[in-house]
C-alpha cells in the first residue's frame, strides 16, 4: 500500500493532499494568514469570568474572545500561573523547570473565580479552532507534541498510548523515558515510539524541550495576544504524525517549502530524506496526480461508491446525515439481504474516507440499507471500525440501532472543509445566457494571433479545460501544430480540470498571467 503526500504551494495558501494507493484520503488547505491553529500557545488576557458557566473568556487576538472552561485549566494551573508571572517581562527569564517548585493541584470541583481574575495574564493553548460563530476553545494543560513523545510541563507522570498492546514494550518504554526525562515534565509516549531505541527517543525529547524553552524565553518581551509557541505548518505536522516506513514519496512544487520540509525530515527521520522530491512538471501538480478531478467528485452532495451505489451527504448545524442508496446494484446479488450487505460494506469504506477528506466532526448519523440478520449488522460494524482505524482524529462508533442507523462521533478541532463542485458559468456569470459556446475556439485563436503577432510574445502557454485541450491536440495535424506553422512559435497547452469549460488562461515566458481585455 503506497502513501504519497502532494503539496501545492501558492502565494496565498498551501494545499496538501494525502494519497493512499493513488486515492485521496486527506485534504488540507492552509492559508498564509491563518491564525489560531490547534496547538498554538498564546499569552492571553482574561476578559470575563462567568461563574454560571464555570468558565472564562480570554482575549488572544481573535475577533471573539476564546472560551476556557474550569475543567480545561488542568490540576497544575497555579504552577503555570506562578511560572508565567516569574518570567513575564523578566530581564533574566528562566525557562527550565528542574529547580521550579510546583504548587498544589487545584480542586477538581472548584470554581473558576478561585483561580482566575479579570485582566489576569495567562498562558493558554488552542485546542479547537474558531468554528462558525464560536471563538477558539482553550486549555491550560499545555502539551508540545514531538515525533515519538508529547511533552507535558508541570507534571511528572509517564503515560503510554493505548494502541501499544504489548505489556513488555509498554514497560520498556516507561523505563527508558523515566531514565531520560527532565524533572517537572510529564511525557505521553506515542504509538510510533514502539520498538524505538533510547537514542531516537532522547533526540526527540531534547527537540521538544528546546521548543518549550525557546517559547518561554519569549515571555520576557511578550505582550498580550502574542503567540509564544507556534504549531508547525500543516505539512510538517502531518509528516510528524504519519511519516513511517509505508511512506513512498513527498512531492512539493515550491522550492522554499521543499527546503523547509527537507530540513524537518533531516531532524525527525534522516533516512527518509530521499523520498522528498521537488516537482518541476509542466502541468499543475494537482493535475499531474489526478487530485483536482478527485476533489470535484468527492465534495458534492451526492458521492458515488464502488459498483453503482451512492451516498447523499447533508449537513445541518447540529449534525451530519449520510444516506446510503443501492442505485443500480439492486439486482447485483441473489437476494435483498445480500445486496444490502454488499452495498453497505462498500459504503462503509467510502464513508470513512469522506470523514477524513472533508474533516467532518461532531455527530454523524449514517442511514444504511436495512438488514435483517444480526451477523450482517455485526459484520458492517466491524468493517466500519476497520476502515476508520487510520483516522488521526478521535472517534467513537456505535453499533447499528434497530432502525438501521449508525451513530459516529468524531473530534472536531477545526472548521469542516467545503469545496464548491458546482461551477458558475464564466461567460454569463450565472445569468443563463451566453454567446454560442462553439465560438470559444475562435476567440482563443483570435487571442493567440493578437499575442503572437501584435504583442510579439516570444513564448506562450495556454491552460484550458480538458475538453478544449483534446480539441486543439486532436488529429494528425492538430490545431496546435498549425499554429506553429503559421507563427513559427510553439504554443504550450496545459489541461487544467479546475477551469470551467469555456475558461482559459494565457501565461507569458516569465510565468505571469496575461490579462486580456
Amino acid at each position: 500500500m503506497s502513501n504519497e503526500l502532494i503539496i501545492n504551494s501558492t502565494q496565498d495558501e498551501s494545499r496538501i493532499a494525502l494519497l493512499k494507493d493513488k486515492k485521496l484520503v486527506e485534504f488540507h488547505q492552509e492559508k498564509d494568514e491563518t491564525k489560531f491553529t490547534v496547538g498554538d500557545i498564546y499569552l492571553g488576557t482574561v476578559q470575563k469570568v462567568v461563574q454560571g458557566l464555570n468558565a472564562a473568556f480570554v482575549d488572544i487576538g481573535y475577533e471573539k474572545d476564546a472560551f476556557l472552561h474550569y475543567l480545561d485549566l488542568g490540576p497544575q494551573i497555579q504552577s503555570l500561573n506562578k511560572f508565567v508571572k516569574s518570567n513575564l517581562g523578566s530581564r533574566n527569564p528562566n525557562p527550565r523547570l528542574s529547580t521550579f517548585k510546583r504548587e498544589p493541584d487545584i480542586n477538581k470541583l472548584g470554581k473558576i473565580g478561585q483561580v482566575l481574575t479579570r485582566n489576569q495574564k495567562i498562558l493558554v493553548q488552542v485546542v479547537k479552532e474558531p468554528i462558525s460563530t464560536k471563538g477558539p476553545r482553550l486549555s491550560c494543560e499545555l502539551s508540545i507534541p514531538g515525533r515519538y513523545l508529547v511533552l507535558v510541563p508541570f507534571s511528572d507522570t509517564v503515560n503510554v498510548s493505548k494502541k501499544i498492546g504489548s505489556n513488555e514494550e509498554r514497560k520498556r518504554l516507561v523505563r527508558l523515558i523515566n531514565s531520560i526525562k527532565p524533572k517537572n515534565f510529564g511525557i505521553i509516549i506515542r504509538t510510533v515510539a514502539q520498538n524505538k531505541d533510547v537514542a531516537e527517543l532522547d533526540r526527540d525529547l531534547r527537540n521538544i524541550v528546546s521548543i518549550w524553552e525557546k517559547g518561554i524565553a519569549r515571555l520576557a518581551d511578550a505582550h498580550p495576544r502574542d503567540k509564544v509557541i507556534g504549531e508547525m505548518n500543516r505539512a510538517n505536522s502531518i509528516l510528524r504524525d504519519m511519516l513511517n516506513e509505508g511512506f513512498d514519496s513527498i512531492h512539493v512544487d515550491d522550492k522554499e517549502l521543499h527546503d523547509e520540509i527537507r530540513d524537518y525530515i533531516r531532524t525527525i527521520a534522516p533516512k527518509k530524506e530521499k523520498i522528498l522530491r521537488l516537482y518541476n512538471g509542466r502541468a499543475k501538480i494537482f493535475e499531474a496526480f489526478n487530485i483536482e478531478k478527485q476533489l470535484k467528485s468527492l465534495f458534492g452532495q451526492s458521492v458515488s461508491i464502488a459498483g453503482g451505489g451512492y451516498l447523499i451527504i447533508e449537513h445541518t448545524e447540529a449534525l451530519h446525515v449520510i444516506d446510503v442508496n443501492s442505485g443500480n446494484k439492486s439486482n447485483a446479488q441473489d437476494d435483498q439481504e445480500a445486496t444490502a450487505l454488499h452495498v453497505n460494506l462498500d459504503a462503509a469504506k467510502e464513508i470513512a474516507r469522506q470523514l477524513r477528506v472533508r474533516d467532518m466532526g461532531g455527530i454523524i448519523v449514517v442511514d444504511f440499507i436495512d438488514m435483517k440478520k444480526a451477523e450482517n449488522k455485526k459484520k458492517l460494524f466491524e468493517k466500519m471500525k476497520e476502515e476508520m482505524k487510520d483516522d488521526r482524529s478521535k472517534f467513537t462508533i456505535l453499533p447499528l440501532s434497530k432502525f438501521g442507523l449508525m451513530q459516529i462521533t468524531r473530534q472536531r478541532v477545526r472548521p469542516e472543509l467545503n469545496i464548491k463542485t458546482r461551477e458558475v458559468c464564466p461567460s454569463c456569470g450565472g445569468s443563463g445566457k451566453i454567446s454560442a459556446s462553439i465560438m470559444i475556439t475562435d476567440e482563443i485563436e483570435k487571442n493567440i494571433d493578437h499575442l503572437l503577432k501584435q504583442q510579439n510574445e516570444p513564448q506562450l502557454t495556454l491552460a484550458l479545460h480538458p475538453y478544449l485541450y483534446a480539441y486543439f491536440r486532436n488529429g494528425l495535424i492538430s490545431r496546435q501544430l498549425k499554429w506553429f506553422f503559421k507563427y513559427h512559435k510553439w504554443v504550450t497547452l496545459i489541461e487544467d480540470s479546475s477551469l470551467a469549460l469555456t475558461e482559459h488562461t494565457f501565461v507569458n515566458k516569465g510565468g505571469e498571467v496575461i490579462e486580456l481585455v
